[in-house]
Order: C-alpha cells, then sequence, then structure tokens
C-alpha cells in the first residue's frame, strides 16, 4: 500500500469536483432538494393531522407530480440520448426538422404518461385502496396543464444542454426538480417561507396541486386555479419553445458536430 498512490486517486477526484456540474448536483443539490421537499412535508404533515384524506392528497400528489417529470424527461433526457449515441449530427443530417423531432418526443411523452398515469393509479389502489380517479373526468384538465409544465420545463433545459452540450447535462434532471419544492405538490403554499410563496405563485404547477388538494377534500373544481395555470403555462412554454429554438440555432451555426 503507497499512501502517495492513494492520495493521487483521491486528488483526481477532487480536481475534477469543482469543474463538473454531475459532481455539485449529487454532493449538494440533490440533499438539499430532498431535505426540502421531505422537511416540509413532514412538518405539514405534524400539524394537520386532521386534514382529511390526508394519504390519498400526499399520495396523488406523488402520481401527479410524474406527469410533470416525465413531460420534461421524454424532451430533455431523449435529446441527451442523440449525445451518448453520438447521433445528433445524423439525426439532423436528414430532413427532419427540429420542430418535427420535437413534436415527436411531445407525443412519446403523452403516451409514456399514460402509461405512468395507469401503474401510479393502480399501486395506489393495490397497495393502499386509494382511488385517484374518484373526481372523474375534471381530472384531465389538472393532467393536461401538468403536461405542459414538463414541456416549458423540458425546452428550456434541452436549450441550454444544445447550446453547451454534455457538460450541462445534468440540467436535464436539475431543472424540473428546482421548481418542485415550491410547486405545493405535497403540501400547501402555506407550508412554505413568505419569499418562498412569491416564487410558488409565479409557477402554474402550484394551481394545479392546490387545486387538485381541493377537489380530493370534497370541494368545488378550482375553475379560477386551473384557468391561471394554463395562462402561466402558455406564456411559458411559449417563451420556452422561442429560447430553445434560437439555442439550437445558435448551436447549428456553431456545429452541431461539436457536441458529439
Amino acid at each position: 500500500m503507497s499512501w502517495l498512490r492513494i492520495q493521487g486517486v483521491v486528488m483526481r477526484h477532487l480536481y475534477l469536483f469543482p469543474r463538473t456540474l454531475d459532481r455539485w448536483a449529487e454532493s449538494i443539490y440533490w440533499p438539499v432538494i430532498d431535505l426540502t421537499l421531505w422537511g416540509l412535508t413532514s412538518r405539514w404533515v405534524e400539524s394537520s393531522s386532521s386534514v382529511p384524506h390526508l394519504a390519498l392528497v400526499v399520495l396523488t400528489g406523488v402520481v401527479f407530480w410524474q406527469v410533470v417529470y416525465r413531460a420534461d424527461y421524454e424532451i430533455s433526457v431523449n435529446l441527451l440520448e442523440e449525445f451518448w449515441n453520438q447521433n445528433l449530427v445524423n439525426l439532423f443530417a436528414t430532413p427532419l426538422t427540429v420542430w418535427e423531432w420535437a413534436t415527436g418526443l411531445v407525443l412519446l411523452g403523452m403516451i409514456k404518461n399514460v402509461l405512468t398515469m395507469v401503474v401510479g393509479a393502480g399501486a395506489l389502489w393495490l397497495l393502499y385502496r386509494l382511488n385517484i380517479f374518484d373526481v372523474g373526468w375534471t381530472i384531465l384538465p389538472f393532467v393536461f396543464s401538468l403536461l405542459m409544465s414538463g414541456w416549458f420545463m423540458g425546452f428550456t433545459s434541452s436549450a441550454v444542454i444544445i447550446y453547451f452540450g454534455r457538460r450541462l447535462q445534468m440540467v436535464a434532471w436539475m431543472a424540473g426538480f428546482g421548481l418542485a419544492p415550491f410547486s405545493a405538490v405535497y403540501y400547501p403554499v402555506d407550508a412554505l417561507p413568505g419569499w418562498a410563496q412569491v416564487v410558488s405563485h409565479a409557477l402554474p404547477m402550484t394551481y394545479v396541486f392546490e387545486g387538485m388538494r381541493q377537489i380530493l377534500r370534497g370541494g368545488p373544481t378550482p375553475v379560477r386555479e386551473l384557468a391561471i395555470s394554463f395562462a402561466l403555462n402558455i406564456a411559458y412554454l411559449t417563451a420556452a419553445v422561442a429560447f430553445f429554438g434560437f439555442m439550437f440555432h445558435k448551436s447549428r451555426n456553431r456545429g452541431l458536430g461539436r457536441l458529439d
């Protein structure tokens, strides 16, 4: 055993640490996100033991967040798949346009989201005898709004990745979950500190999850919350698509081959 060689292995990785987003994420970002999400959820549960249908509310949030995550994932991570397979240049050397490619991934995400919803709802029923479809067809506009949220996050992170390449690939996972603590997925907006509530009210997902909890507790359909969520989603999605188109154009002018 040579301490010098052992030190060399340690230093080899420490030198890379400050220069790689992946290492910052795994050591700092994800622990903070997990502590924030589950810490706020735990505090809310402790202070809200009398809330009706508490288990259904929290577990429905888990299933619904998968809709956002999958919509985001199918755009940004499938772009990374082309990087990993060194297929980006081949892909866009064909008559395929970037918008045809994007539309295909959006449709793929919708198909996979149907599977995710069915599996998630089935698991809730089999494991806990909880049915998230008790609210009927009211659930559909909520789901579509969450799909739009996932799309704008996916196009935004893809815009960064298509220009800067794999050195910022962790953005594909970080972007969506970075907004999760502010989106009131498992707890109401009131559980957040004041400054975070301001951020929360600017996110379309917040109105969906708040409205979902209102329905699950026997309240009326939150038309106002749905309208706000769709308005925000349309604005953010339009901006995200424009940003992606701009960054793709700049990256193509520099040469897509550099990304492979």
